[in-house]
C-alpha cells in the first residue's frame, strides 16, 4: 500500500464527505477510493470513517489523525516541487470553474501546460455563478468581483476590462449614448452572472454611476449575450476577450469610450490554502500567468 496516497485518498473523502466527490476530485474510480480507505484503516488497525448508504462522516479516531495526515502528505508535496517543474510528479485531475470569457481566453493557452504535463488532466466548467466547491469537488473557481465567503481562500490574479457594445445594425438611425443616463432609451441586452445583472456600472474616471436597465433579452451566459450584440439585439457590457477582436473589425461599436464599465477584480477561489496538491498548485501558477500576459488583465 502506497501510504501516502493512501492519506491523501482518506484526506480527499474526509473533506468532501463523499467517497463519490473524492473519486472524481482524484481520477479514481468509487472502489478504489473505498480500497484505498480501507487499507488505511487495516494499516493502521482503526476506523476512520462511519459509512451509511447516505453519508460518510469521520470517526473520533478519524479526526485525531487528520492533523499528522496533512502534515505528511505537505512535507511530501513541498519535497515534491524540486520535479514538479519538469512534470515528473504533477499528476492527476484537476476541476476548474471560469466565466464563459475568461474560459475561452484559458482554453486557447492549455496546450502548452498540458503538453508540459502528460500525467495532468483539466476539466474546465464555465460557470457564471459561484459554486459549491467542496460539495462538487472543485478545486479552483474564478469569481468575478467581490468575493463574500470567508471560508474560502480568495486570491486575486487581475482586473476585468469591458466594454459597452452595439452592433452598427443597431445603432444605425438611432443616437449613441453619450452618458449613462442615455440608455434607458435604448436595447440592453443583460448578462445575468451573479445576482439579476440589471444594474450597469460605470466610471467617469473619479466616481462610479449605477443605471438601472430594463432589459427584454437577459442570458447567463456571456458568449450568448455577445451573439445576440453581433445580431443586433441591442447594447450589452461586454469582456474585451469577446469585444475586442469584433471592435477592430467593425463588427461592434465602442459606444459611450468616456464612461467605460467599472472594472472588477478576478479572484481565484478554492477551499483550503493547507494540503493543496502540486497538480491544482500547477495549474494554480498557470492561471496566474495567463492573466498576467493580457495588459487589459492588469491592474
Amino acid at each position: 500500500m502506497d501510504i501516502v496516497s493512501a492519506l491523501r485518498t482518506f484526506l480527499r473523502v474526509a473533506e468532501t464527505g463523499s467517497f463519490s466527490a473524492a473519486a472524481i476530485d482524484l481520477n479514481l474510480t468509487q472502489p478504489a477510493v473505498s480500497r484505498q480507505v480501507s487499507a488505511l484503516e487495516a494499516h493502521l488497525n482503526t476506523r476512520l470513517l462511519h459509512r451509511t448508504t447516505s453519508a460518510v462522516a469521520l470517526t473520533a479516531e478519524g479526526e485525531q489523525i487528520i492533523p499528522m495526515a496533512l502534515r505528511v502528505v505537505e512535507a511530501v508535496d513541498a519535497l515534491g516541487d524540486t520535479t514538479g517543474a519538469d512534470g515528473i510528479m504533477v499528476s492527476g485531475k484537476v476541476r476548474l470553474t471560469l466565466p464563459a470569457p475568461l474560459g475561452l481566453y484559458v482554453s486557447d493557452r492549455l496546450a502548452t501546460l498540458i503538453a508540459g504535463h502528460p500525467g495532468l488532466a483539466v476539466e474546465i466548467i464555465f460557470r457564471e455563478e459561484p459554486s459549491d466547491l467542496v460539495g462538487e469537488g472543485i478545486d479552483l473557481e474564478v469569481r468575478l468581483g467581490p468575493v463574500a465567503d470567508n471560508s474560502l481562500v480568495c486570491r486575486r490574479i487581475g482586473w476585468t476590462t469591458a466594454f459597452l457594445v452595439a452592433a452598427p445594425s443597431y445603432l444605425e438611425g438611432r443616437t449613441a449614448p453619450q452618458t449613462p443616463g442615455d440608455l434607458t432609451a435604448h436595447e440592453c441586452i443583460c448578462y445575468r452572472r451573479a445576482g439579476d445583472g440589471r444594474t450597469w456600472l460605470f466610471s467617469n474616471g473619479a466616481d462610479e454611476i449605477a443605471v438601472r436597465i430594463a432589459p427584454r433579452l437577459i442570458a447567463n451566459n456571456a458568449v450568448a449575450v455577445h451573439r445576440a450584440t453581433l445580431a443586433g439585439s441591442g447594447l450589452a457590457v461586454l469582456s474585451h476577450i469577446l469585444a475586442c477582436p469584433d471592435i477592430e473589425a467593425g463588427r461592434l461599436v465602442n459606444v459611450m469610450p468616456e464612461f467605460p464599465p467599472t472594472r472588477l477584480p478576478i479572484n481565484v477561489v478554492y477551499p483550503s490554502r493547507r494540503n493543496m496538491p502540486l497538480r491544482v498548485r500547477t495549474v494554480l501558477d498557470f492561471l496566474i500567468e495567463a492573466v498576467r500576459q493580457d495588459p487589459l488583465m492588469v491592474s
